[in-house]
């Protein structure tokens, strides 16, 4: 006879009781999630590295407090791939998300999804630009596993346009990151009544261009520097004051502890837009400055105050890092980012594999036919350069696996190829030049070979992804 059948309904209760007790004190330990991302800030654009102008007091409480990365980049050296990235954990490339405006496929598996399979309440708040954000949309955040958005189609200004969770646009009047974490604190405290673990995304529209700025910010750096960046740097004083509220709301609330807070951008500073770099290169390029950013994660409840780490990390490494902490299954699918648990932690001192980069020749896939329908990829949200995007992806039966087109890159602990789109092959050293300056391809082509053939390896496996193999 089974021992519990002679139990009393008493005993029974009690023990669901403690059952849901349990459950409820394993729901409320897991940590809440914000991944923030600042749209175009270059890595030297912070105060903790010295920038002899520009104030982010606030990102520099973070990087004091939490863990700063000091090489950390961009899956890609343009915005919308570099979120793609972020959303599955794989290069933009596999599934057709070439540059600015391109779209990802519905197909793909979401950090939205995976963290909404575990209980949690997930919102995604500012730029999108994986897809038109209007209802029906089978790229929208909603689709994508989030619960609740407030987001553009693309980059944003003061007074921003936005679509809450489908409906028409809306203008809401004001600066651009107050608007969009306002919105997220107002998500934040409707979890924490619902005792809800929450996943919030923040894409700011800051610093892009066109800059436009407070008055009170304006004038802190007005003659400092030229009146672009002066209005440029406003636009990250503004963001960083952002932050700063959720992060006294995060306190004030007793949730800071159990935050994990994420912080990057999403590429490096636009050309003309620099003041005195130590980097070489800009925004769209594979140089560092085009692919090295600022990134902290802050969660006192994991990581001590004060830590750094040289070790290389990219955009990719989110989502496998997301769900080996909360314990998801990886998708199905090939990765490209790998878990930061043990960096974080302190007992990872190089990464385990090289990072890959690729600006694949994208006009040869218009000839195509698209992979979604031209209608519904439609954008609603203008901006001051465009009153509505046109998302684009075409389907790519074949892969060839021999000219891979454009302008790819490999890196390791150490050292960096570049093999350019025109011209020789370069090789660099980036723990000792940092501004990429000496080319060692022809004192070292025994690295140089090494790294190109993991490189077209790796190539060729992203274009067998870019057929629609991975679905």
């Amino acid at each position: 006879m089974n021992a519990s059948s002679n139990q009393s309904p008493a005993w029974k209760a009690g023990l669901l009781f403690l059952i849901l007790t349990v459950t409820s004190l394993q729901a409320e330990g897991r940590p809440n999630i914000i991944l923030c991302m600042a749209d175009d800030q270059g890595w030297e654009e912070v105060g903790y590295y010295g920038h002899p102008i520009l104030k982010t007091p606030h990102l520099d409480s973070m990087a004091s407090s939490g863990l700063r990365f000091d090489r950390f980049y961009s899956a890609a050296p343009n915005c919308g791939p570099t979120r793609g990235s972020i959303m599955t954990g794989r290069h933009p490339n596999r599934f057709g998300l070439f540059g600015p405006n391109w779209a990802m496929r519905p197909e793909e598996i979401t950090l939205g999804n995976l963290i909404k399979s575990r209980g949690y309440a997930t919102a995604h708040f500012g730029k999108w630009h994986l897809g038109p954000v209007k209802a029906g949309a089978p790229n929208n955040p909603g689709a994508a596993g989030f619960d609740e958005w407030l987001s553009h189609d693309n980059f944003f200004e003061m007074d921003p346009v936005l679509v809450r969770n489908g409906a028409d646009p809306v203008k809401h009047m004001g600066e651009s990151s107050e608007i969009v974490i306002d919105a997220a604190i107002e998500f934040i405290q409707k979890s924490r009544q619902a005792k809800q673990p929450f996943f919030t995304i923040i894409w700011f529209g800051s610093p892009h261009g066109p800059y436009l700025a407070l008055e009170k910010d304006y004038e802190f750096y007005q003659g400092k520097v030229s009146e672009e960046l002066a209005k440029r740097y406003s636009e990250i004083t503004a963001m960083d004051r952002a932050i700063g509220k959720l992060r006294t709301v995060l306190k004030k609330e007793n949730m800071r502890d159990n935050t994990l807070f994420w912080f990057c951008s999403d590429n490096g500073v636009p050309k003309g837009s620099t003041y005195k770099p130590k980097l070489n290169g800009q925004k769209g390029s594979l140089y560092e400055g085009g692919i090295r950013v600022p990134a902290i994660i802050e969660w006192p409840n994991r990581i001590p105050a004060g830590r750094r780490t040289s070790v290389p990390a990219v955009t990719t490494d989110m989502l496998p890092t997301l769900c080996d902490l909360l314990d998801i299954p990886l998708p199905n699918r090939t990765l490209d980012g790998v878990s930061l648990v043990d960096l974080m932690e302190g007992k990872l001192k190089q990464r385990p594999s090289p990072i890959a980069f690729w600006k694949y020749g994208s006009g040869q896939e218009k000839k195509g036919e698209r992979w979604l329908n031209a209608a519904i990829q439609k954008g609603t949200t203008p901006t001051v350069r465009n009153p509505g995007i046109d998302f684009l992806n075409y389907k790519h039966p074949v892969a060839k696996t021999k000219n891979f087109g454009g302008e790819a890159s490999l890196m390791d602990n150490q050292y960096k190829l570049i093999i350019p789109k025109k011209g020789t092959m370069e090789l660099f050293d980036i723990q000792s030049d940092l501004g990429e300056r000496n080319n060692l391809a022809d004192t070292h082509p025994e690295i140089v070979k090494k790294l190109k053939a993991r490189l077209l390896t790796w190539q060729a496996s992203v274009e067998q992804s870019l057929t629609g193999a991975d679905y």
